[in-house]
């Protein structure tokens, strides 16, 4: 009955980053490609993979895995949208290394398992294996991003946090 006494629910505006890999994580910086690590696609952080599992980032919806299976988009309860891209010049792999577990429309969680990257395969071709996550639409949408963890870690262990505007 008295509905508009009723409090609003306020939309989750927080979201924790998690470990893709067993790894070593860095700053956007130091990833292998200028396109990351000058942030020109958006705010994040990289993993220098010592596994071939790779997780789920955060909670959220699988929008899109592209033909070439290299990156994986993700969109999440506060608005941000993710990519998940595997390795560093990987397009021209057409998929090869990538053993893709999810399919578009499914949630995930950290604890997903998103792909098998064959790491000998990327060594093969001469290629960077280096996992890249990217807030893509942080101009419009990040209000604040924290990286808390660098170095050694396992998968699913914590990283960083974001607010979303």
């Amino acid at each position: 009955m008295f509905h508009f006494l009723k409090k609003k629910k306020e939309p989750v505006k927080e979201l924790n980053f998690y470990s893709v890999a067993k790894g070593e994580v860095i700053s956007m910086d130091e990833v292998n490609d200028p396109v990351f690590s000058k942030k020109m696609m958006g705010e994040g952080y990289g993993v220098r993979p010592m596994s071939s599992n790779v997780y789920s980032p955060v909670s959220g919806v699988v929008m899109s895995i592209f033909p070439t299976k290299h990156a994986i988009g993700l969109k999440t309860a506060c608005g941000l949208s993710i990519l998940l891209h595997l390795g560093i010049d990987t397009v021209e792999l057409k998929g090869a290394p990538f053993d893709i577990k999810i399919k578009e429309g499914d949630k995930v969680t950290p604890e997903t398992l998103i792909a098998i990257m064959d790491l000998n395969k990327l060594a093969e071709a001469g290629k960077c294996s280096e996992l890249v996550v990217v807030i893509t639409n942080s101009a419009d949408q990040l209000e604040e991003f924290t990286l808390s963890t660098l170095g050694n870690i396992d998968k699913g262990e914590f990283v960083a946090t974001a607010i979303a505007k």
